[in-house]
């Protein structure tokens, strides 16, 4: 028989049986969701670096008062500190007025003036709290839940949970836009140990969303599609011998790379946007790698059917200058924000779709020179849609802002409340691993049902 006479037999008896079962199985929790979501999807807007509270959600007229004033020492004493460790801790008023918005009277920034008048959409939680103190860490622990390097990311476990709802588009898409500066790593948004089809795929901001979109010169699409399936039949063969679970991944990540360069060219086309949508975002008619056209993207992406959208904004890390910075980086993010929410509300997708907008962790109501420090006992951060009580605000922190008060917002509470907005109990999402079940919340985390609709 003939090689290729072999490899046609091939891709049209193993191949398709192959890729069948893969669908069959892309869900390895089949008895998913545990119960009835609110939630289909989840698009996270991440502050990195850390965004003051202080200058958008928390404001502290009693730290205006005081500034420059010695903190009080029974609220700092023993509590780790990035850089301010041993230092005279300061009182550090922020300049930044607030207005009661909405007919919920949420308070609010005047640096977020879109944001604003979206205040009855969102619950503002005012006591974000986690365990680490510098970036790396935080970062790590915000997205897998333990600062443990090769952990699962929340995207993964979603992904992995509940599988996918477009064929064509991967379940888990990262997008960064902002300065450079501190950067985040790219561990923040693998699978670990997971399948690796569950780990997230960076779109660019710019240019082509991804690499080798086109085909080589000369090759022809039917050309791709013979040899896709030629080597699905082999991976077929070789999967069946090893027993290697990778291997279906292998063969789904090329099924959809062949897939993708149809459908990523169409999301990342702008044209059948109205000048109205595109005014509303601020976005031109095609990405220009701002906050704003990634916001365009991920509701064409959520729309399309992609689980769970990551988008990174940086430059929010003001140990200096902060007074002209946080103008700079609540400018980026205003319009985009704002313009996502309304928009997924007009299009009936919000009720659906659980919006996050917050970073690693908070800042000091101290001052560290001309800036703040980082901070892990207070922060701020807002959700909507996706079964989220809008116009309220959970928690409370004490009149200098450094820690809560009631109502504490820890990551594994977070990531418990998330999940069960999806429908899933984070006590039952475990992944056998070195002999053991893992967990995104590990043997933390219970569901914050105050701020559930």
């Amino acid at each position: 028989m003939k090689r290729r006479h072999f490899l046609n037999r091939m891709s049209n008896g193993l191949a398709g049986t192959a890729l069948s079962q893969l669908m069959a199985q892309d869900t390895p929790y089949a008895q998913l969701p545990h119960y009835r979501s609110k939630a289909k999807r989840i698009i996270f807007l991440y502050m990195a670096g850390g965004p003051s509270q202080f200058d958008t959600f928390d404001d502290k007229p009693e730290l205006r008062k005081r500034n420059g004033q010695a903190m009080p020492e029974d609220l700092t004493k023993g509590v780790k500190l990035a850089f301010l460790q041993n230092s005279e801790l300061k009182c550090f008023g922020s300049k930044s007025e607030f207005t009661r918005c909405g007919k919920s009277g949420q308070n609010i920034s005047n640096l977020l003036p879109k944001i604003q008048k979206i205040a009855d959409d969102i619950c503002i939680v005012r006591t974000q709290q986690t365990d680490q103190v510098n970036h790396d860490p935080a970062h790590m622990f915000m997205n897998t839940g333990t600062a443990i390097t090769g952990r699962p990311s929340m995207g993964s476990w979603v992904s992995y949970g509940l599988g996918n709802i477009a064929s064509n588009l991967p379940d888990f898409v990262v997008m960064r836009s902002g300065p450079e500066g501190q950067p985040v790593p790219q561990v923040a948004w693998n699978s670990g140990f997971l399948p690796g089809k569950h780990s997230g795929v960076e779109f660019y901001s710019s240019g082509s969303p991804l690499n080798y979109l086109n085909s080589p010169t000369g090759i022809k699409p039917s050309i791709q599609r013979d040899t896709l399936d030629g080597l699905s039949a082999l991976n077929s063969l070789y999967g069946e011998h090893a027993r290697d679970p990778e291997v279906r991944t292998r063969i789904a990540q090329y099924e959809l790379a062949f897939k993708m360069q149809s459908s990523v060219p169409d999301v990342a086309d702008f044209s059948a946007e109205s000048t109205a949508t595109r005014e509303l975002y601020g976005a031109e008619d095609k990405p220009n790698g701002s906050f704003a056209s990634n916001c365009l993207m991920a509701r064409r992406m959520a729309e399309r059917g992609v689980r769970f959208v990551q988008l990174y904004h940086t430059g929010w890390d003001h140990h200096g200058n902060i007074a002209k910075k946080i103008k700079d980086r609540t400018k980026d993010v205003d319009q985009g924000t704002a313009a996502l929410i309304t928009d997924l509300k007009q299009r009936g997708m919000l009720e659906d779709t659980l919006v996050i907008w917050g970073g690693e962790f908070g800042r000091t109501p101290m001052s560290q020179g001309t800036g703040r420090d980082h901070h892990t006992k207070s922060g701020s951060m807002f959700l909507a849609g996706g079964g989220i009580k809008g116009g309220t605000t959970y928690g409370e922190t004490d009149p200098f802002g450094f820690t809560a008060v009631n109502d504490p917002f820890h990551v594994h509470d977070f990531h418990a409340t998330m999940l069960h907005l999806l429908g899933i109990n984070h006590l039952k999402l475990t992944y056998k691993y070195a002999g053991r079940n893992f967990r995104l919340t590990d043997v933390h985390g219970h569901v914050v049902k105050k701020i559930l609709a």
